[in-house]
């Protein structure tokens, strides 16, 4: 009997030692790549960011060298001196708007943005007080302007109707702008969901063989954007789509580990028919 034992227990050791096969964490996966999602959503948001700045720093370096030009017209004498001074400070003052409505952009890009950042926020603010600044020296020079005869009709009728318009423009810019990303963030936005047949039914997604026929759990849905997302992983050896797309639109391979991916080749078409994605895995 204690042999007996004892070979059992011999057998039951050397099983035991055995490497168990590594498992996958679906659901871990699954949050990483909902994670490098986001991420590459904020890095959009902050290109985007950074692009509308870039404009506004070539904006000031215009209205610098336009400065320049002024004070060497104002040097020479003749029609044409006084042409050359009229025709920059019409550029410097269109530029000047121009910066103005950029600056509101930011503004309204950072607030819309998941990006909050202490550094750009103060970067706006040096951006708002250096217009500040800069309208205060083209008043000043407009004047001294004005003191040589140089009158700049054009250039007076632009400041007036700036200055009295200026807080019905930036509201008008605001809602537009605000609008507009919204449009757009609606036109480019999809959401997709792949699970087994029973998290599916669990979800109310997959109902007596419909899908997204009832009041389905929209949050058991990853949000996506289009434009971006085009490769989605499912950590499956078994893959079925039960949404309609047009099948020119996408591959549906497996990678090295024989698991299947999704990958978009052409995104309009493919969501075109639908901005729901379901797909049943095993």
């Amino acid at each position: 009997m204690k042999k007996f034992l004892y070979f059992a227990l011999c057998v039951f050791a050397v099983v035991s030692c055995q490497d168990p096969q590594p498992k996958i964490d679906f659901a871990l996966e699954h949050q990483r790549d909902s994670l490098n999602q986001i991420i590459l959503q904020k890095d959009n948001e902050i290109n985007d960011m950074m692009s509308t700045l870039n404009d506004i720093e070539d904006g000031f370096r215009e209205i610098s060298e336009a400065e320049n030009r002024v004070a060497v017209a104002r040097q020479g004498e003749g029609a044409s001196s006084k042409q050359r001074i009229r025709e920059n400070m019409q550029f410097i003052q269109s530029t000047m708007k121009q910066n103005r409505e950029l600056i509101n952009k930011l503004k309204q890009q950072l607030r819309e943005s998941s990006f909050k950042g202490d550094q750009l926020k103060r970067t706006i603010e040096n951006l708002t007080s250096q217009l500040e600044e800069k309208s205060q020296q083209l008043q000043k020079l407009r004047e001294e302007l004005d003191a040589k005869d140089i009158h700049i009709t054009e250039l007076d009728e632009k400041i007036a109707n700036l200055n009295t318009n200026v807080t019905s423009l930036t509201e008008e810019t605001n809602q537009k702008t605000a609008t507009i990303n919204t449009q757009d963030k609606e036109l480019h936005t999809a959401w997709f969901a792949f699970g087994t047949k029973k998290e599916l039914k669990e979800q109310q997604i997959l109902v007596d063989g419909k899908v997204l026929q009832s009041n389905f759990n929209k949050e058991y849905f990853t949000k996506i954007d289009i434009r971006v997302d085009k490769e989605i992983k499912l950590y499956s050896s078994s893959a079925k789509m039960l949404t309609a797309h047009p099948s020119s639109s996408y591959t549906l391979q497996r990678d090295a580990n024989k698991q299947y991916v999704l990958r978009i080749t052409d995104p309009n078409l493919f969501w075109s028919t639908s901005k729901y994605l379901v797909i049943m895995v095993k």
